[in-house]
């Protein structure tokens, strides 16, 4: 005789986890953003503090000196349409009037270079109205010149002498006649013209005004 059959025990159904829609959420957040990393935001704060810290510095007065004159030690430099706003000796016997625009550009020369200044005078009254004008925008006091080195001419062919016996490694005129002779002596020139002349030498340079070849205008 057969046992009857035992019929088959039914397995209990398995409920799935319910999960609310915050893990979710959560969940799809951790999937698209992998753990350590920054938010977009964070990301762009941080790049802007890189770049601030990057930015070129930009360089002192005293530092575009030193670059423009490259690295020379020695200047000269007359005073007629350079330094001073009188273009002609014949007005230096009544008034002299240095450009405020060319006292800092002036001031660092002398802190780095040994700056000599020079003019053709007609008189010796002159020179005194010149020393006083200078004296007066504190060039002796704040910067490193003194009186002995303000020298005094009474021909062109005289400053030029000055500059050959005093050997720059710099010299400044507006006079193209006399850059032009300087040339061949001297290793750096700055002809100071309002228009811009044909270049006579590979080693000399020109500019409408002494603070324009600084940058300063």
């Amino acid at each position: 005789m057969r046992s009857p059959a035992v019929p088959p025990r039914r397995q209990p159904k398995r409920q799935a986890p319910t999960t609310s829609s915050s893990s979710i959420s959560t969940q799809s957040n951790a999937t698209l953003m992998p753990s350590g990393a920054c938010s977009p935001s964070e990301d762009l704060r941080a790049q802007n503090v890189v770049d601030e810290f990057f930015q070129p510095v930009k360089p002192t007065l005293g530092q575009i000196v030193r670059q423009k004159l490259s690295e020379g030690r020695k200047v000269t430099c007359r005073l007629l349409g350079v330094i001073l706003e009188e273009s002609n000796p014949e007005e230096l016997q009544k008034q002299a009037t240095v450009k405020s625009s060319v006292l800092d550009v002036l001031l660092e020369i002398t802190k780095y270079c040994d700056l000599y200044l020079m003019e053709r005078v007609i008189d010796d009254e002159s020179e005194k109205i010149v020393l006083l004008a200078l004296e007066n925008a504190g060039i002796f006091t704040s910067g490193g010149l003194v009186k002995d080195k303000v020298l005094f001419c009474s021909t062109e062919n005289g400053r030029t002498s000055f500059v050959r016996q005093l050997e720059p490694d710099w010299h400044i005129d507006t006079n193209p006649e006399i850059v032009s002779q300087l040339a061949r002596f001297i290793k750096y020139q700055l002809h100071v013209s309002p228009t811009r002349p044909e270049r006579t030498a590979p080693n000399v340079f020109s500019c409408p005004s002494l603070e324009h070849f600084f940058g300063c205008v």
